[in-house]
């Protein structure tokens, strides 16, 4: 099979590529929400996956995610394109059952590539206990892949990112960094090693932490992505009418990640996320950990608010199953973002 650097065939690559949120939030505000008693998330706010009742029992999660490729090798990019898609459902609350591929790729290229890419896609769904049934592929210049991926979830369990309480624990499953080890990747200064670190997160789906606190019953729950650890932060703060209080200290980072933020690389997600929502953060900490809040991650941990009674036996359930999870801070009467 012919070699390709994908890398190099795109401007971004993925959640990086993101459109700016805060263009995001004028178009949605548009968009009147549809009226229906069985939606029971659509944008009204929007959250990580739109959630419609079935029955008193049962509900769909439908979520979509896409995006060009981040590193060169096509059945890695495949496979965390996909963990991406999956991780939204497990945001909800939710259990994957369905996917179908969402892929833009150019016909120039060997059809061998995309297979690769499928290929890698369809160990991460059925990894996740999912079905991958078909899909859509169109031709572009640019290459392109994702998921459209249904769900279930039990109606009166769903995970918004709108219900965080004061007197909540804030904690990460996850470690950040993830765009800036491969923004230094591409320029050549990424410290050895680093880039499999990266990759060995990304491609972690995030079910097995979903299934552990699943019976903490959290508050609210959102994944870490392309908006980075603030941008999420502020959208659960915002929808909460609470004020989220981050500790940089015991910020879980993934390897050289600190280092290259030290020396000033970013991405171009960074400044994006900063229009998106610095005016909502009141920050007291260095420039690198700036930059490693407002850094976009792809396949990112789960963000979870949760009820500080409830706070040591979770974290004492995820030491013992060596699942990793980081209390960052915690949440308050108030507005807005702290990065203390």
């Amino acid at each position: 099979m012919e070699t390709v650097e994908l890398t190099t065939l795109v401007r971004a690559g993925g959640c990086a590529a993101k459109y700016p949120a805060a263009r995001l939030e004028t178009l949605l505000a548009g968009l009147v929400p549809a009226e229906a008693d069985d939606l029971l998330v659509g944008l009204d706010p929007a959250d990580d996956a739109a959630v419609y009742r079935l029955d008193d029992d049962r509900a769909i999660v439908f979520t979509v995610d896409f995006f060009p490729p981040l590193v060169d090798d096509p059945r890695t990019f495949g496979a965390i394109a996909a963990t991406n898609a999956l991780n939204d459902v497990f945001a909800m609350g939710g259990a994957p059952l369905l996917a179908l591929s969402v892929t833009a790729f150019p016909e120039e290229l060997p059809v061998e590539l995309l297979g690769e890419i499928l290929a890698g896609a369809d160990e991460r769904v059925r990894a996740a206990g999912a079905i991958l049934a078909g899909g859509h592929t169109i031709r572009d210049s640019e290459p392109k892949y994702g998921l459209a991926v249904v769900g279930t979830v039990h109606p009166e369990h769903i995970w918004p990112k709108s219900g965080a309480r004061a007197g909540d624990v804030l904690l990460l499953t996850k470690r950040l960094g993830t765009g800036i080890v491969l923004q230094g990747e591409r320029d050549g200064v990424a410290p050895a090693g680093a880039l499999d670190a990266a990759v060995e997160s990304m491609l972690e789906l995030n079910r097995t932490a979903a299934d552990l606190l699943r019976p903490f019953e959290p508050n609210a729950v959102t994944d870490v992505t392309g908006f980075g650890l603030v941008g999420h932060m502020h959208e659960v703060a915002s929808r909460s009418d609470v004020r989220a209080v981050v500790e940089t200290a015991p910020l879980p980072v993934l390897p050289g990640a600190l280092e290259l933020a030290r020396a000033g690389v970013k991405t171009g997600g960074d400044r994006r996320n900063r229009e998106f929502v610095a005016a909502h953060v009141d920050s007291t900490v260095s420039e690198e950990w700036e930059t490693i809040a407002y850094d976009p991650q792809t396949a990112g941990g789960l963000l979870v608010s949760v009820p500080a009674e409830r706070a040591a036996v979770l974290e004492a359930t995820f030491a013992a199953a060596e699942v990793p999870i980081a209390r960052i801070g915690s949440i308050e009467d108030g507005v807005g973002v702290a990065l203390r």
